[in-house]
């Protein structure tokens, strides 16, 4: 991972890895015969250790925070972090590369069902339309891969990207109204 975020895919190599790493060429190629093979077993452990990271993060917020707003706001975290950046980094070359293409082909795909997963079970009682929620984490997922590029080259300096979040949360807030709270704005009764 952090060879994928300091010096791209194409400057990350194995030898690199194994420096990083603190253990011998032998060992990691012992343990990792291949740079697919690693990138294989380090796009698992990155996939697992965000979904982990981000429930973790979600079940100690405050009570007042543990709400559609909270969740985006911890969304936008991960999608701003180290791993994140590296999981992009990946996705971004496989375009061009046709041996690391097969490997994140289907990455988008495993990281939507990781944040529909993770919806469910934070949101057990939601009474949106089945179809609705995947489409809508579709277009939120989409929206901060996109932000998140524009925040790696930026920081939000300008404050863009807040100002989107501030209103995504907003019309969130619509759709997902707090446990235990009435729809405030019954939008997804004509859905």
């Amino acid at each position: 991972m952090e060879c994928l975020v300091d010096l791209g895919w194409s400057g990350t190599s194995t030898t690199e890895v194994a420096r990083r790493a603190g253990v011998s060429r032998g060992a990691q190629q012992h343990h990792y015969p291949t740079k697919m093979v690693l990138v294989a077993a380090a796009l698992e452990h990155l996939l697992e250790a965000q979904r982990l990271a981000y429930e973790t993060a979600f079940a100690v917020l405050p009570a007042e925070r543990r709400n559609v707003s909270g969740a985006l706001d911890l969304l936008w975290e991960v999608f701003r972090g180290r791993p994140a950046k590296a999981l992009t980094e990946l996705a971004v070359a496989a375009r061009t590369d046709d041996e690391l293409r097969p490997l994140c082909r289907d990455l988008n795909e495993r990281i939507l069902q990781v944040i529909l997963e993770v919806f469910e079970r934070l949101f057990p009682d939601n009474t949106l339309p089945p179809d609705f929620v995947p489409t809508m984490l579709r277009g939120v997922f989409a929206m901060f891969v996109g932000l998140s590029i524009q925040n790696a080259l930026d920081d939000d300096v300008e404050g863009h990207q807040a100002a989107v979040l501030r209103q995504v949360k907003d019309v969130a807030r619509l759709i997902v109204p707090e446990q235990g709270k009435p729809d405030p704005h019954p939008l997804t009764d004509d859905l």
